[in-house]
């Protein structure tokens, strides 16, 4: 993908510049000549940020006053951050995140006459997809707080997008890749023995390594026939998480994984860690919806993307996760045990 035309002086708003998608976007951007502001809050960690040249705006995406300040003077915004799955937080700050924040940057951008405002969604808001592949169209299902409230997010966007603020939504398949770590867990468990299959496997997953889903963000950003869209970025297909884990186990040059329960062991015990921890304050080493993982479907088409935008994700699954279990790997996060 060609890089987009640097936008003179003005710079470039990313939220969610601290975290995996937004941190790479931010550095994307910065490589390709832009200026780039990152609203960040107080203690986080911005080093890498800062090594890249990106200016840093303090604040919290929940302030409107904060928000309103790093968005003046800006040519775009990009809006990445969000509260992701956590048993810890309340419902409410699901809410003051991913919509009272989204309501904040839209409001900033229409006040500011931003150009282009480009909210990231998540493909969570089809929840357990019952047609495949699923599509921009396929009906809402979204399965816990996170994912309603990021619908709801993403509806208060398409309102201000309808109403002439320009803009364009994409939903994120899951985002993995090298410096990633919400999925070290998984690799590192079938790395030393102890993944366990909870339910068939055969349970469908979509997955979308960083570098593609940045390439589809900039189009996102960038082309003329996006304004006013909504796109699903994913990658080249789908897979079980059988096949899923079966690369891992490959990557790491390890036996698949055989041990095999039934999913309601899982869900039984993250109820009562829910239960036990939550009173206490202390985030649960397991909860229910990340227990979910085993049984909801992941299955979608780029098909709109790709004819509308032209966007071709380039990293076969199996090459990404070979790259991530090699990141893992060099960066000490993983200790490699070879196949006997």
């Amino acid at each position: 993908m060609e890089p987009e035309t640097p936008t003179g002086d003005a710079p470039i708003l990313v939220t969610g510049a601290t975290g995996f998608a937004g941190g790479h976007l931010a550095l994307r951007l910065r490589k390709d000549g832009h200026k780039v502001r990152a609203l960040v809050r107080d203690g986080a960690r911005v080093d890498h940020l800062k090594a890249a040249g990106v200016e840093l705006a303090q604040g919290d995406i929940r302030h409107a006053a904060e928000v309103d300040k790093a968005a003046a003077g800006c040519a775009k915004v990009y809006h990445i951050a969000a509260v992701f799955r956590t048993a810890s937080h309340p419902d409410s700050y699901y809410e003051d995140v991913n919509v009272g924040g989204t309501v904040n940057v839209l409001e900033a951008a229409r006040k500011h006459g931003v150009e282009r405002t480009i909210h990231c969604s998540t493909i969570g808001v089809h929840g357990d997809v019952q047609e495949f592949p699923c599509t921009e169209t396929s009906p809402f299902n979204p399965g816990d707080i996170y994912q309603r409230t990021k619908l709801e997010g993403e509806m208060k966007a398409q309102e201000a997008f309808k109403a002439g603020l320009p803009g364009v939504v994409f939903r994120p398949a899951g985002m993995y890749g090298p410096g990633d770590l919400r999925f070290l867990k998984l690799f590192r468990s079938v790395n030393n023995g102890r993944f366990v299959m909870f339910g068939s496997g055969e349970t469908f997953y979509h997955l979308v390594y960083a570098d593609d889903l940045i390439d589809g963000i900039l189009l996102c950003g960038t082309h003329p026939a996006a304004l006013g869209g909504t796109f699903i970025i994913a990658g080249d297909r789908w897979v079980s998480l059988n096949d899923w884990v079966g690369e891992i186990a490959k990557a790491l040059d390890v036996p698949p994984p055989k041990l095999r329960l039934p999913f309601w062991t899982l869900s039984a015990g993250s109820a009562l860690c829910e239960a036990f921890c939550k009173p206490l304050g202390i985030e649960p080493p397991l909860h229910r919806r990340r227990a979910s993982f085993f049984i909801k479907h992941r299955a979608f088409s780029t098909e709109r993307a790709r004819t509308v935008l032209g966007y071709a994700p380039k990293v076969p699954l199996e090459e990404g996760i070979r790259r991530t279990a090699a990141w893992y790997i060099e960066n000490g996060h993983i200790t490699r045990r070879r196949a006997a």
